[in-house]
């Protein structure tokens, strides 16, 4: 049986084809500029060159249409044809507070995802579209929601409601929802495997730090705390998001300027962080190149981002108590030595204590490694996370009547024995390229 799974952007829609009885990824790939001139689809095989073909795509429709020719193509398909598909999941940005689990799709869930737009203007549009889509070409199969925001419904109300009237909360369900739950989960589960613990048992704080980027402090394995609130501009430095500011700066620049609502929308959540502060980049590759070579601009980016992660760090570490570990995952706590140890930087009398070299040698994306000084009382894990996986599971589960929300419920990278093929592979390039990677993974 084979499981898709689709995470459909405003303009773009993602896709991975995954063979549930191998326990392996068949496919991966993205159509990007959905809706706009020069559609174009990247598809990844396993085992076959990339195909990358134009083809227009004026709704999500074509490009899921689109997805499944490549998949079922003759020469570079990975399936024989769409009746091997056992089900769809569909990565969701914003379930309100309505769902604290993953759901089938039904007409209601979807009226649902329709009265909680506002609260994900840019991207629940998109969401709903691609769900719909993939209904039309696949309306034999389940169709499962994945929301971001389910994993965070744990938090304790002192910890997502803000200080506002009462009646915009009761109303306008204005409170902080979080997001990129499904990788926070994934991560927060495999810390507790490699911290031997049970998930129940386990504090740690996660970094998923990449264009977007949050925090969650997950205590006892829940959600206890998250640095995104009611939409992903709240918390951390991030690309193009400010990320945490005085609430009050819109309305000082709006009036100055006379800039619409709109329009300070845009500058806030497009314009701003990295992008704002050097007026060029957003790329941490970019930023961190040059700011070695001198650019003021791009030091200082180092410097705000690594502070209000450093803030962050601090805040949760007192909030759950004892901590046994420090997680980064996504593009950028995956693969930048330079952001994470200048976040953790001078926190040692916190029992934080960096291993230089062990930092140095996590750049990978196909193992998980541990960069703490061995005495360091607090642990700090690299995790590659696996948001597909997750979806990949939930969708089976629930068309298999096995689900549950995930403290009842045990995921197969839950097992110490869990092993991602296409990670191994990867890993063998990897350490023939730098054989003292060895040294620093984690074996559970």
């Amino acid at each position: 049986m084979v499981i898709l799974t689709l995470n459909c952007g405003s303009s773009s829609a993602k896709y991975q084809v995954y063979d549930w009885d191998n326990k392996d990824v068949l496919a991966t790939g993205v159509v990007e500029r959905v809706t706009q001139d020069g559609s174009v689809i990247t598809h990844k095989p396993k085992g076959k060159d990339k195909f990358v073909l134009e083809s227009p795509c004026p709704t999500h429709k074509e490009a899921i249409e689109l997805i499944l020719n490549a998949i079922t193509d003759k020469d570079h398909g990975v399936i024989s044809d769409m009746s091997v598909i056992g089900a769809v999941g569909h990565r969701v940005l914003h379930g309100g507070d309505k769902f604290t689990k993953s759901v089938k799709v039904t007409p209601e869930v979807l009226d649902t995802f329709r009265s909680v737009i506002g609260l994900g203007p840019l991207h629940m549009p998109a969401n709903i579209m691609g769900i719909e889509a993939a209904q039309k070409v696949l309306p034999n199969v389940p169709h499962v929601a994945v929301m971001d925001t389910a994993w965070h419904q744990t938090m304790p109300e002192s910890s997502f409601r803000y200080a506002i009237p009462k009646e915009w909360y009761e109303k306008y369900a204005a409170r902080r929802y979080g997001f990129h739950g499904t990788s926070f989960l994934y991560t927060a589960k495999r810390a507790s495997v490699l911290l031997h613990k049970a998930p129940k048992d386990t504090n740690v704080i996660i970094a998923h730090v990449g264009n977007g980027a949050s925090m969650c402090a997950v205590k006892n394995g829940c959600c206890y705390d998250t640095s995104m609130g009611i939409t992903p501009l709240e918390g951390l430095v991030m690309g193009t998001r400010s990320g945490d500011m005085d609430c009050a700066l819109p309305f000082y620049i709006m009036r100055q300027t006379g800039m619409s609502a709109d329009e300070m929308d845009t500058a806030m959540n497009k314009k701003s962080g990295l992008l704002g502060i050097t007026g060029k980049y957003t790329d941490r590759r970019d930023v961190e190149e040059n700011a070695a070579k001198g650019d003021k601009d791009c030091q200082l980016a180092v410097d705000m981002e690594c502070y209000r992660l450093k803030k962050y760090f601090g805040a949760y570490m007192a909030a759950i108590g004892p901590v046994d570990a420090i997680v980064y995952t996504a593009g950028v706590g995956e693969h930048s030595a330079t952001i994470r140890a200048k976040a953790l930087e001078g926190l040692e009398w916190l029992g934080v204590k960096i291993d230089p070299k062990k930092n140095a040698l996590a750049n990978t994306g196909n193992a998980e490694t541990c960069i703490s000084a061995d005495d360091s009382k607090v642990k700090v894990f690299v995790i590659p996370t696996d948001e597909e996986l997750v979806m990949t599971e939930d969708a089976y589960a629930i068309m298999n009547g096995t689900y549950d929300v995930h403290t009842n419920f045990t995921y197969s990278f839950q097992d110490p024995a869990y092993r991602n093929k296409a990670r191994e592979e990867g890993l063998k390039k990897d350490l023939e390229k730098h054989p003292d990677l060895a040294s620093i993974i984690v074996r559970p």
